[in-house]
């Protein structure tokens, strides 16, 4: 690593951890100023972020990324009225930060309780989704948190236009602009530097692929809050509604392909199989899904007259695809789907559609994953879509946080004893 890179991260640790302070005492009012200033700047300057990210799209179709990536990497009017409106939701969520749980009188006289605290400085590494910036952002503004973003090197651009607008919306409010900082070089060890510097980061949050996690997990000395894989799955149990089945089946791989709360694998049980199978493989395959399909699932549909079945390897039941692929297998119950999901699950968002009460709180119960879900798609495993306004990413880990990590994931707490002149005897 080159002095330069290293002195730049340094630079920029030790003045995150200094607006750390006073984004911890900052106010409610002033958060919600500055998070209200960047949605105003973000629709005003709608067109020119447009026209910024067409220039990192441009430059990654000539590096030859797949669909996939361009898709995460590309800003439509939609997103980013999404991203503001994301901001405008965080502005109405409540201020986790200050509050103390009911203080409880112990013997002693002394009164205890625990007190929501920010956890300092956050760290995210992330790739080609540019709307991380002001969705990351914004969650550790109004968690009174300091932030440093290290975007890809694909959205540099679009990043860097991003961070100047949040800049701007802090100091309106009366806040340090170093309370959010955009790491604007793409030379690698700006990484590498990142994840050791324990002495001004309290925690790195990753987003991104497989090769970024596992690096992560083998040299980074600072804690993580990630997810590695989106291997999300479907099970169509015996007591499900047909028509509910094939809406939700389909509308949880084909929505959206590229997104890690997309349907990869989709497990119906044989009593069922007849029926909804056929009606839902014609909508996959009108939408050009290819079926990966398992021997009881290829007998079903060819005798239905379906052709260009593609037999499932091992190796599909544990791939996260992120495209119009798709994973069919036909179980014999319950206990077969939820094994299967214990084999080769990521612990992501798995769902059941089942009218039985008795076998959706089975599932419930016994799925070991971050989101569990009940006659509804898994695209709905999403920070805004669960009222967060945004996340900071989905963590798959079971200590601190799960699934969509929104304000209360990026708190800690800390004791607070309120005494009146105890002595300890």
């Amino acid at each position: 690593m080159s002095s330069s890179i290293q002195e730049m991260m340094q630079d920029i640790g030790m003045r995150a951890r200094a607006a750390s302070r006073a984004m911890a005492r900052a106010s409610s009012e002033q958060k919600n100023q500055a998070l209200l200033h960047i949605a105003k700047v973000v629709r005003q300057k709608a067109a020119e972020i447009q026209k910024i990210n067409q220039v990192d799209v441009e430059r990654a179709k000539a590096n030859g990324q797949d669909a996939a990536f361009i898709d995460r990497l590309t800003m439509t009017p939609k997103t980013i009225e999404t991203m503001a409106l994301g901001l405008e939701q965080i502005v109405s969520l409540d201020d986790p930060i200050g509050k103390i749980s009911a203080l409880q009188k112990q013997v002693s006289g002394i009164e205890l309780g625990q007190m929501r605290v920010p956890l300092g400085v956050i760290g995210i590494i992330y790739e080609s989704r540019p709307n991380v910036t002001i969705d990351a952002a914004a969650l550790c503004l109004k968690s009174g948190n300091a932030v440093i973003l290290r975007g890809g090197s694909e959205a540099i651009d679009s990043n860097t236009l991003l961070a100047q607008i949040i800049q701007e919306g802090l100091a309106a409010a009366g806040l340090p602009k170093d309370a959010v900082q955009v790491v604007t070089t793409t030379d690698r060890s700006a990484v590498g530097e990142m994840i050791t510097m324990t002495q001004y980061i309290d925690v790195i949050v990753p987003r991104g692929g497989k090769s970024l996690i596992a690096r992560l997990m083998a040299e980074a000395r600072v804690p993580m809050i990630k997810h590695l894989d989106g291997i999300c799955h479907t099970y169509i149990d015996a007591d499900a509604d047909i028509a509910m089945a094939v809406k939700v089946c389909d509308n949880a791989k084909t929505q959206r392909y590229a997104p890690c709360n997309a349907m990869e694998t989709l497990l119906v049980n044989q009593d069922i199989a007849q029926k909804v199978l056929p009606t839902l493989c014609k909508i996959y395959q009108d939408k050009g899904v290819e079926l990966r399909v398992d021997s009881l699932t290829r007998k079903t549909l060819e005798a239905n007259g379906f052709q260009n079945l593609v037999d499932a390897k091992e190796e599909d039941w544990q791939t996260e695809y992120l495209a119009p692929i798709l994973s069919i297998k036909t179980v014999a119950n319950i206990d077969e789907a939820m094994n299967h999901i214990e084999q080769y699950g990521s612990k992501h968002t798995d769902a059941i559609i089942t009218n039985n009460k008795a076998q959706a709180d089975r599932f419930l119960r016994e799925v070991d994953s971050a989101s569990v879900m009940v006659n509804t798609s898994t695209r709905f495993a999403d920070g805004f879509e669960y009222g967060l306004g945004a996340e900071i990413g989905i963590s798959n880990d079971k200590l601190h946080a799960r699934g969509p990590v929104g304000l209360d994931g990026l708190t800690s707490l800390k004791y607070v004893v309120m005494g009146h002149g105890e002595i300890r005897t």
